[in-house]
């Protein structure tokens, strides 16, 4: 059951960052397509100190989990404490986001199981 469309996770991002989650790096939401067609959702999250990006995946269609992929690096990553805690700092956020989008979900499949239930 694809639901969680670009739209959706837009609302549902906006929504994360009305809370006041302070992300340094940017974050976007794309359209994604499973094997069958159907959209599933994709958020990148563009790591201000790491480089290139990160995206938030679901886990599998219909399954309100999680997962966060990191792009592929070509060369080695060398930061100072400073440029350390704040990718420290953007890994907190990008695990909070993942934490609310699996929330968000669970939430939503909830109420289609009820809506379906009617």
């Amino acid at each position: 059951m694809p639901f969680r469309t670009k739209e959706l996770l837009e609302e549902w991002l906006a929504e994360f960052i009305a809370q006041e989650h302070p992300m340094p790096g940017e974050l976007e939401v794309l359209r994604h397509e499973d094997l069958s067609g159907g959209d599933t959702g994709l958020v990148v999250v563009r790591l201000k100190n790491a480089g290139p990006y990160a995206y938030l995946e679901p886990t599998a269609p219909g399954d309100p989990t999680w997962q966060v992929v990191f792009a592929p690096r070509h060369d080695e990553l060398t930061l100072d404490v400073e440029r350390l805690n704040e990718l420290s700092e953007e890994l907190v956020v990008a695990a909070a986001l993942c934490s609310f989008l699996e929330q968000k979900s669970r939430e939503h499949l909830a109420a289609a199981a009820a809506a379906a239930a009617r």
